[in-house]
């Protein structure tokens, strides 16, 4: 029995000096790693929060777009932007605002809120957001404005789109040969999707009749341009 509890001692003074070594920093580990797991659930709670909340905004301009009132559209596409930016709800207010201004003559308005799509906004939503302030900058004559937000890569769904306006903008500044060269790489780019489409056998019939729509009045353009030459 003394020999048992010798070895006994033994275990408890090994542990004791293991402890004594690392004790500090397996406490230091696991208050750390306690902090990162509040932290996370603080970060998940206050982004559902702020979805929820603005997701109730989002309601709350649709309704307004849906009877007109300008300024309640205003007003809530600005506290979407203002409080709630970093949420999905943002960008899809702001596109929905920016078309309601433009139907209620605001067009001012309407190109600070694509603008900011197009500074804030992700992937296609972003790309929309692109094109529709290229559009409407084009429609106030500001050609090099609209140009810059034609400027870089787009993603594929958007870059015949992308092509095709910028090849409008460069034949109302009067760049002929420019603005064919747009066409072209538009007509390049519908082909492309479409093989792709294709060969993934994923192209829906209204996605294959929107681009044969689309390469008809390309060619259209192209044609235009050829005999303008002539």
């Amino acid at each position: 029995m003394a020999t048992y509890d010798l070895e006994e001692q033994e275990q408890l003074a090994e542990i004791k000096a293991w402890w004594k070594q690392y004790g500090g920093l397996i406490t230091n580990l696991l208050t750390a790693a306690a902090l990162v797991i509040l932290a996370w659930q603080g970060w998940n709670w206050y982004q559902r929060n702020q979805a929820a909340q603005a997701g109730v905004v989002f309601n709350a301009l649709q309704q307004a777009v849906q009877v007109g009132d300008s300024q309640r559209v205003k007003a809530a596409s600005g506290e979407l932007l203002e409080k709630f930016g970093g949420t999905a709800y943002a960008p899809l207010g702001a596109l929905s605002a920016a078309k309601a201004m433009v139907e209620a003559g605001d067009a001012k308005t309407a190109k600070l809120q694509l603008i900011w799509v197009a500074e804030n906004g992700k992937d296609e939503l972003r790309d929309l957001g692109r094109l529709r302030a290229a559009s409407l900058l084009s429609d106030e004559k500001e050609f090099e404005q609209a140009l810059k937000q034609l400027e870089g890569e787009s993603t594929p769904g958007f870059a015949a789109r992308f092509a095709e306006l910028r090849g409008d903008i460069l034949l109302a500044q009067g760049k002929k040969g420019e603005a064919e060269t747009a066409y072209q790489k538009a007509m390049s780019a519908l082909s492309s999707a479409s093989e792709n489409n294709g060969a993934q056998k994923v192209e829906q019939g209204w996605q294959l009749q929107s681009n044969a729509v689309q390469r008809e009045l390309l060619q259209q353009k192209i044609d235009s341009l050829g005999e303008s030459k002539q």
